[in-house]
C-alpha cells in the first residue's frame, strides 16, 4: 500500500516556482499529467512519499522543507552583484542562492585554514574607498598583481590568466563557473549576474559568471577587484545611491586599468564608424573588442544602446559555438581557485581533512582527488 505524504501544498508551489521550473516540467519529470501536478498544488489530493521525495530533488529542497507551514524567508546575503543592465536582482534565482552558498562555505573553510596557520592579513583590502583616485587604485592593483612591461607582449589568452595568477597569488581566490554546484543542468544566467566580490581582511573571493563571453570576463574581474580594493562587502540594499556610486567606480576602476583614458582619447578615431576602432585599439590595450566598446560608451563615444546591441551580439556568438565538456580537473581548478584547491589536497594529504570531506568541499570525486592535485603541481 501507497503511502501518503500530508505536505503542505502552498510549499509545493513555491519550490516549483523558485526552481525555475513550469507544472509541465515538474509532471514530465515525475511522469504524473499536469492535472495532477495542479491538483497536488491546489491541496485537492496529496502526493504519495515517493512522489515528494522525487519532488524534494527535483526542486533542490530538503525533503522537510515540504512539510513546513510557510516557505522559509531567503535574502541573498551579497550587495555587488553585476548585471547586464547594471540594475541588481528583486527576486534572486535558486541557482544564484545555491552558487553564492557554496562560495561562501569555501571561504569559510579556507579562512579557519589560514587562522590555523597563523596567516596575517592582507594589506590591500579596503585600503582605498569609493572617493579615491581612480588612477591611484588601479596602480595599486597593478603593484598587488605584479603587472610589469612584459604584460605588454602577452596574448589576450596569456594576460588574462597572468592577471588571475597575480590576483590568487596575492591571496585573493579567484573562482569562475557557468553552473550552479558544477552541475551542467543548471547553468547560471548572465541577465542575472555576471560576477560578485566577496571582502574579507584574510580571505578575499571574486566570483565570475563564466556564462558570459569570455571577452566579457576580464572587465567584470577588474570590476570585483575594485570592490576588494574598496572592502565593499556586507548585507546592503543593492538600489542605494552609495551602492550605485561604488558600482560606478568599480567600472571606472576596470575601465582605466584596462584602457587608460588619455591614451585611449589620443588613439580613438572620429572620422570612422565606431566598430572599426575596436580591433585595433583591442590588439593595442591586449583586450577584447567588447572591452574596448565597453571603454567607449564609458568615455561617451558611443550609446548605451549600440554598446548593447554589439554585447549581444557577441554572447550570442559565443552561445552558438558553446562546446559541452571539457578537462576535468582543469574546469574544478577553475570552479574552486587553484588557491583554495592547494589548500584542502594539502590538508587531505597530511590526514587533518578526510578525502570524503575534500572531495564534497571541492566537488571533486574523492578518488580522483591524487590526479587532480599532480594536475595542478604540473
Amino acid at each position: 500500500m501507497t503511502q501518503t505524504a500530508f505536505i503542505n501544498p502552498a510549499i509545493l508551489s513555491w519550490s516549483r516556482q523558485r526552481a525555475g521550473l513550469s507544472e509541465k516540467q515538474v509532471a514530465n519529470s515525475l511522469t504524473v499529467k499536469i492535472e495532477k501536478v495542479k491538483e497536488w498544488e491546489g491541496g485537492h489530493s496529496l502526493p504519495t512519499f515517493n512522489q515528494a521525495q522525487r519532488w524534494a530533488v527535483l526542486v533542490h529542497v530538503p525533503f522537510g522543507f515540504l512539510y513546513l507551514k510557510a516557505p522559509p524567508q531567503e535574502h541573498l546575503p551579497l550587495p555587488d552583484l553585476r548585471t547586464v543592465d547594471g540594475s541588481f536582482p528583486d527576486k534572486p534565482s535558486l541557482n544564484l542562492m545555491d552558487t553564492v552558498r557554496d562560495v561562501l562555505r569555501k571561504q569559510d573553510w579556507y579562512l579557519d585554514y589560514l587562522q590555523d596557520h597563523e596567516r596575517a592579513s592582507l594589506s590591500f583590502v579596503g585600503s582605498f574607498n569609493s572617493h579615491s583616485p581612480i588612477k591611484g587604485v588601479v596602480a595599486d592593483i597593478r603593484r598587488v598583481l605584479g603587472v610589469t612591461d612584459d604584460f605588454a607582449r602577452m596574448s589576450y589568452e596569456d594576460y588574462v590568466r597572468a592577471l588571475v595568477s597575480g590576483a590568487e597569488d596575492a591571496g585573493i581566490l579567484v573562482m569562475r563557473s557557468g553552473v550552479a554546484l558544477g552541475n551542467t543542468r543548471r547553468k547560471l544566467d548572465v541577465s542575472e549576474f555576471r560576477g560578485f566580490a566577496i571582502s574579507n581582511s584574510m580571505a578575499p573571493v571574486v566570483f565570475i559568471n563564466s556564462a558570459d563571453a569570455p571577452a566579457a570576463r576580464l572587465f567584470t574581474l577588474l570590476h570585483e577587484l575594485a570592490h576588494i580594493w574598496i572592502g565593499s562587502t556586507g548585507v546592503s540594499d543593492g538600489g542605494t545611491q552609495s551602492a550605485r556610486q561604488e558600482e560606478a567606480f568599480c567600472n571606472a576602476v576596470a575601465g582605466e586599468f584596462l584602457a587608460p583614458e588619455l591614451v585611449f582619447r589620443a588613439h580613438w578615431e572620429l572620422d570612422v564608424y565606431w566598430e572599426e576602432n575596436l580591433a585595433r585599439l583591442a590588439g593595442r590595450f591586449r583586450v577584447s573588442a567588447l572591452v574596448i566598446a565597453r571603454r567607449a560608451r564609458d568615455l561617451g563615444y558611443i550609446t548605451s544602446a549600440q554598446y548593447g546591441a554589439y554585447y549581444y551580439r557577441v554572447l550570442q556568438a559565443f552561445r552558438d559555438k558553446q562546446g559541452n565538456g571539457g578537462d576535468y580537473y582543469r574546469t574544478a581548478a577553475i570552479r574552486n581557485s587553484a588557491r583554495l584547491s592547494r589548500a584542502v589536497l594539502a590538508e587531505a594529504q597530511s590526514g587533518r581533512l578526510l578525502l570524503r570531506d575534500a572531495g564534497k568541499l571541492l566537488g571533486v570525486q574523492p578518488a580522483k582527488l591524487k590526479a587532480y592535485g599532480m594536475k595542478l603541481s604540473a
